[in-house]
């Protein structure tokens, strides 16, 4: 497994879990819906549910969140649809250095563009066009954005463009105080490489009292 970069949270907020709008991926269970907060997270819940809170800080031009994205994305949001899990998705730019910040300030803003029944499939298509080799690649145009919105669906091709939501999504990551990506964190509690195994992050959701993290 790819070593993380190491995460540390100095602040942390948590999102109110109010679910309203339908997602991709499966029949959902009753009650469950995926719901864009002001702030441009992406909270998959069951609404009026009392599911332990599971908070992922990600960046879409890092090859660590892909890497963890491509691990435990199924089993997650399996999880959630079962209502055993919320799910708060933060969209972060945590680069400095470009092109990768510029690359992820394109991805993200793009995502805020596309509507609540095609993100997760459009989250899905980023960390597919993950600009590579990292550190080096500039990807994730406008152009190619646009492009990815339209094959799942979503006709937002000018918001895209005009990249309209950028500003705003600096905004919010410079309130986010992490250290790295991807930051995981279950009711608050940091999880390290334990988020990285399916089967070990389910047994910690669900409560095992053999798991230490």
């Amino acid at each position: 497994m790819m070593k993380r970069v190491a995460a540390v949270v100095v602040a942390f907020a948590m999102v109110a879990l109010v679910a309203v709008a339908g997602f991709d991926g499966g029949e959902p269970a009753q009650g469950v819906r995926l719901t864009r907060q002001v702030d441009g997270t992406m909270v998959l819940a069951d609404r009026g549910g009392s599911a332990p809170v599971l908070d992922i800080y990600e960046d879409y031009d890092c090859p660590v969140c892909k890497d963890l994205h491509s691990r435990v994305d199924a089993t997650i949001q399996r999880l959630a649809r079962e209502g055993k899990v919320k799910v708060v998705f933060h969209p972060v730019t945590i680069f400095r250095d470009e092109p990768m910040r510029s690359n992820s300030v394109r991805a993200a803003a793009a995502a805020r563009c596309v509507p609540e029944g095609n993100w997760l499939a459009f989250r899905d298509e980023l960390y597919a066009m993950q600009p590579a080799p990292h550190g080096v690649a500039s990807g994730f145009t406008v152009k190619e954005l646009a492009a990815a919105a339209t094959k799942v669906g979503a006709s937002v091709e000018e918001c895209v463009i005009s990249q309209s939501f950028a500003e705003g999504h600096l905004a919010e990551s410079a309130k986010i105080r992490i250290e790295g990506t991807p930051t995981v964190l279950l009711d608050g509690r940091m999880l390290g490489d334990a988020a990285f195994d399916p089967a070990v992050l389910e047994e910690i959701i669900m409560g095992d009292p053999g798991i230490t993290v």
